[in-house]
């Protein structure tokens, strides 16, 4: 892998149908919310090529060999011999440039500009940082939401917890899971501008379980959400 080049969900949906759908496609408040930016950058590199990557994008390390050491931040992360150790260390195997501490800062920024923008109502910044079944999903939701002349109000308060629960190689592709505990305050308004879920001042938090994935044998540093569920 390398390090994100791409870009949170959840939200609300105005009507009880859209807002249970949101639920299932984002997560589940639990009282209190933060903005987004732009997540998988590598460190030098990617500062160099800023300019050259596009809005929405990441440029990611190149490749290069993997010795017994370069596992040592992974041990750090988990425990040897745990089916968590033993996926990061897979990922890290088939892609050298691979580092969950800065997989996790990327995650972390994505899922900011995610959850923005759906609230935004930005389906080009959604398309570059989703994958298609989950884009689709998004895209309706928001269509829905506009038919009726309703919009989201939304300030992301900021992230509290963000850890990597869960990673695996599928083929080619490396999937990693994030556990992420964010803050926002959110509301959606009817075409009168009157609230109709939400609050425009409490703070709500918001659990989310979301999977990552990139395919270690493309030329495209990208990293798409490909699944998303509500934590319990």
């Amino acid at each position: 892998m390398e390090y994100l080049d791409f870009g949170t969900i959840f939200f609300f949906v105005a009507a009880v149908v859209i807002f249970l759908q949101l639920r299932k496609v984002l997560g589940r408040r639990t009282g209190s919310e933060r903005p987004p930016f732009n997540p998988y950058t590598r460190t030098s590199e990617a500062d160099d090529n800023k300019a050259k990557a596009g809005d929405n994008v990441v440029s990611l390390p190149r490749r290069g060999e993997v010795k017994e050491n370069d596992f040592e931040k992974i041990d750090t992360l988990a425990k040897p011999g745990t089916p968590l150790n033993e996926g990061l260390r897979a990922i890290q195997a088939a892609d050298p440039t691979f580092e969950p501490g800065k997989f996790l800062d990327g995650s972390k920024v994505a899922y900011e500009m995610i959850v923005m923008s759906f609230a935004d109502g930005d389906r080009k910044t959604l398309k570059s940082l989703l994958s298609r079944e989950v884009f689709d999903g998004f895209v309706s939701a928001i269509a829905d939401r506009e038919s009726r002349g309703e919009k989201v109000q939304s300030s992301f308060v900021g992230i509290n917890k963000a850890e990597i629960i869960g990673a695996e190689m599928k083929g080619s592709e490396s999937h990693v899971t994030v556990r992420i505990i964010s803050e926002l305050i959110s509301a959606t308004l009817d075409k009168d501008d009157a609230v109709i879920d939400g609050d425009k001042e409490a703070v709500v938090e918001v659990k989310d379980v979301w999977t990552f994935a990139r395919d270690t044998k493309s030329r495209d540093p990208n990293w798409k959400l490909v699944a998303t569920e509500a934590e319990d």
